[in-house]
């Protein structure tokens, strides 16, 4: 069952909308807590039929960066539990489920294959344990398994990590082969624990996904791979969102690229360059942040027939260029990094406009044009991202 604690209490109407929305995300986190973690979204008849309230390992994960630094002690056990909810239903190769269901009796993998569920719960272990919430051997046997299942799907010489396509957060998205949002959070995986080859791993990284530079790499089915990524596309000033063996991604993967940088790959020119062609492209605008900046129409190459599935991921819509708030607090930590710290101040307070929407209805996403809620209402990681976000920029650090 949810949280039976007091919930925080909203300041007064004619507070700041930032502190508004802050203890409005403190509330939102305290009521979708169960006594065995985070839930994705508030208790509804909907969000019960699309499995939202069960503990996802991406959602809790990232979560979890914001509840065990907040100050709160229920929400700081509260992390605590996710993180064990996952763990205790890890499969015996090491793979974190995509979600566990509060009770434990439910554990789903998704249909490919989820990778980004066990990078984030890593993340979000290893940011537990610096931030002393925990001891530093805790769940020593699960983060073992976890990264050798992640290390056999690294590739011995680019060391970067393969996935088939639709299943990483971008779950209805052909993005497949190298995945640039999972290799941003491989690249910090192994930082977190000292992992080997990290420097092949940025090395790699930066030539796949960024294949218009001058230099190449040595090894000669990367210089192979870089050619065919780079052929019949011109530098969008991003990276692309994935390169497989004969295709790749120029869709612009807002998520991916704010990963790259918040994760150290990118250098800082990289990093400016990006925030300014997603600026210009007007996706932080009314609030932050489009994910995608080109959509996939039916008529282009790599549309897939089940992105129109339920008719979710058609154009401007979901992944496919809906405008994701929680993404929009890594918007704001990825600014803040670059020192473009009046643009994050900007860019917070829409994002607290948008989380505003509705009677505080902290909707999962919005259609990309028309502005219309979509999703579920009382996403919890609407709330954490927010949280993260504001801590950045009060000098309270980052988890990056």
């Amino acid at each position: 069952m949810p949280s039976t604690a007091p919930l925080p209490q909203p300041p007064t109407d004619d507070a700041p909308l930032i502190d508004v929305c802050s203890a409005a995300s403190l509330a939102l986190l305290r009521a979708n807590l169960t006594s065995s973690g985070i839930l994705a979204a508030t208790r509804s008849a909907a969000a019960d039929a699309r499995r939202y309230t069960r503990i996802f390992g991406r959602d809790a994960a990232i979560c979890v960066l914001a509840m065990c630094d907040s100050g709160d002690a229920v929400l700081e056990r509260g992390a605590v539990a996710s993180l064990d909810a996952l763990a205790a239903c890890q499969a015996s190769n090491g793979q974190i489920p995509k979600y566990v269901d509060p009770e434990g009796q439910d554990a789903d993998f998704w249909y490919l294959g989820c990778i980004d569920a066990t990078l984030w719960w890593l993340i979000a272990v290893d940011h537990l344990r610096r931030a002393g919430c925990v001891a530093q051997r805790r769940w020593a046997p699960a983060v073992r398994r976890a990264i050798a299942w992640l290390q056999a799907q690294e590739h011995p010489h680019f060391r970067l990590l393969q996935q088939n396509e639709a299943s990483d957060w971008a779950d209805i998205m052909p993005r497949s082969g190298y995945v640039l949002y999972s290799n941003a959070l491989w690249h910090d995986v192994k930082r977190r624990y000292g992992l080997e080859a990290i420097d092949a791993t940025h090395h790699h990284f930066n030539h796949l996904f960024n294949p218009y530079q001058h230099d190449l790499p040595e090894y000669h089915r990367a210089r192979l791979l870089r050619h065919y990524a780079r052929r019949g596309r011109t530098d969008s000033g991003l990276y692309l969102s994935f390169v497989n063996f004969a295709f790749a991604g120029n869709e612009g993967d807002v998520f991916g690229n704010l990963l790259a940088v918040l994760c150290g790959l990118a250098p800082e020119s990289t990093g400016h360059r990006i925030a300014h062609t997603i600026a210009t492209a007007g996706a932080d605008r009314p609030w932050p942040i489009r994910v995608t900046l080109h959509p996939l129409t039916p008529a282009h190459p790599l549309w897939r027939p089940y992105m129109g599935r339920h008719r979710q991921n058609l154009v401007h819509q979901y992944h496919n260029g809906g405008l994701w708030p929680f993404v929009g607090g890594f918007w704001v930590l990825m600014l803040a990094r670059l020192g473009l710290c009046d643009q994050a101040a900007q860019a917070l307070q829409a994002l607290a406009e948008a989380n505003a929407q509705r009677g505080w209805r902290f909707t999962e996403w919005f259609h990309g044009r028309t502005l219309e809620p979509r999703g579920m209402a009382g996403q919890s990681w609407n709330a954490a991202t927010f949280l993260l976000a504001r801590r950045a920029l009060d000098g309270g650090g980052s988890p990056w």
